[in-house]
């Protein structure tokens, strides 16, 4: 680990610069000294760094989402070019430039903190060696191995041993409680993250590898935090378990304003908006006229949940305009009511059981019918031959009593020569 945080050294200046302003501004209020001026200097430096990668946190939504869309067609062409793996990463290449996505867009806020998060141990470790480092001088540094966080100093580990905790004037029991604590939080908020990611701003109707690889990733990342978090200082596990914090409030906050479409979190979000449309009687709110607006732009599109919003609105008595707005259309009523009588009209579905059961029942209507028919029949000719018949006409039985092979009706005359 100190070997990689080296090869971020250059970045130890800034950093070191930043959580000085930060610890002259706190600890002017609780002290300089204490570990609430220098634990607030390190969560104010994670906010200020996450509040820069917004950008790349907007593009890392849009090429997940993306990703999500794509896995279907993607999925065929590795299945096409199963055998050509040249022709399958020239297609794949091609999809991705039609469609605007960057696979790499997913891990830029990731890849963005490192160099800060190893600058930042960098940093660490060179206090806990009492060592100088970027603008740290040696008062600062003394005052940096004073201030502990509920006991345990900034740059102390969980694996460290008792005479090194001791040199940093606390005691290991300390040290393994807190951090222990602060792993399993960091653990802990990186697997809901990807819980609620996974349980509510997914498209359920599209099911690809993409999905179960999601999964597997919402167990694995907890567990290699909580690994590597034994080899954090506290300084550092306050740092990941800031920015993992942040991270999940960002993401909810995506999730309920701006949810993937086809998800249960569209689903949720449609259903405020509606009621708020049923209070106000309007689409209140730019981002709301925004969602309204790329409904209606999607026409027949539109998936089964944008389908049941447009249909509220109708019942309302309400049409969504290409501009985001609602009016007031007495069309809408109609189509909407005709449609729900239309689907009313429509037949349950039956399960195998009663479909067999019909089926039986039919056949059997089937071979009574044709049972009575045929006895009908044999009644009504029986009718016809008890009557009289005229004279001058052959009864309907001499046609049966002709020889076999024998013309019915007139003769020809034979030809002379077969006589």
């Amino acid at each position: 680990m100190d070997t990689i945080a080296s090869l971020f050294s250059f970045i130890t200046w800034p950093v070191s610069w930043v959580i000085v302003q930060f610890h002259t501004l706190y600890g002017a209020i609780f002290g300089p000294d204490t570990g609430w001026a220098w634990g607030l200097s390190i969560v104010s430096l994670v906010v200020l760094i996450r509040i820069c990668l917004i950008p790349l946190f907007v593009k890392q939504i849009k090429s997940t989402r993306n990703m999500q869309v794509l896995q279907p067609k993607m999925k065929a062409i590795q299945e096409r070019y199963k055998s050509d793996k040249q022709r399958q990463s020239e297609e794949m290449m091609k999809l991705y430039k039609e469609t605007g996505t960057n696979p790499l867009s997913s891990c830029l806020p990731i890849l963005a903190q490192s160099p800060f998060f190893f600058a930042l141990y960098h940093v660490l470790s060179a206090i806990a060696s009492n060592k100088k480092i970027g603008v740290i001088d040696q008062s600062l540094l003394d005052s940096a191995r004073q201030a502990h966080i509920f006991g345990a100093p900034l740059a102390a580990k969980f694996m460290d041993s008792q005479e090194k905790v001791q040199a940093l004037g606390a005691s290991l029991m300390d040290v393994r409680v807190v951090t222990a604590v602060m792993i399993v939080m960091m653990s802990a908020s990186q697997f809901f993250t990807q819980r609620q990611l996974m349980t509510k701003n997914v498209d359920l109707t599209v099911k690809t590898p993409y999905m179960q690889q999601q999964k597997m990733l919402m167990y694995i990342f907890p567990v290699i935090f909580a690994v590597m978090g034994i080899n954090f200082p506290v300084g550092v596990l306050v740092y990941w378990l800031t920015t993992n914090v942040w991270t999940m409030g960002q993401q909810m906050y995506v999730i309920n304003q701006n949810p993937t479409p086809g998800s249960k979190a569209q689903d949720q979000y449609l259903g405020r908006l509606l009621k708020s449309v049923t209070a106000h009687g309007e689409v209140r709110g730019r981002t709301r006229r925004n969602t309204v607006k790329r409904i209606v732009a999607k026409g027949p599109d539109r998936n089964d949940i944008e389908r049941k919003f447009v249909t509220g609105l109708a019942k309302l008595g309400l049409a969504a305009q290409e501009d985001g707005t609602v009016i007031k259309s007495e069309t809408a009523v109609a189509e909407a009511e005709g449609g729900a009588a239309q689907r009313r009209q429509q037949p349950k579905r039956q399960t195998k059981a009663q479909r067999q059961t019909g089926a039986a029942q039919a056949g059997a209507k089937e071979a009574d019918s044709t049972e009575s028919g045929s006895k009908t029949s044999l009644q009504k000719r029986d009718a016809q031959d008890a009557q009289p018949k005229p004279a001058g006409k052959p009864a309907s039985g001499s046609s049966r009593q002709a020889k076999s092979g024998q013309r019915k009706g007139p003769q020809r005359p034979k030809h002379p020569s077969k006589k």
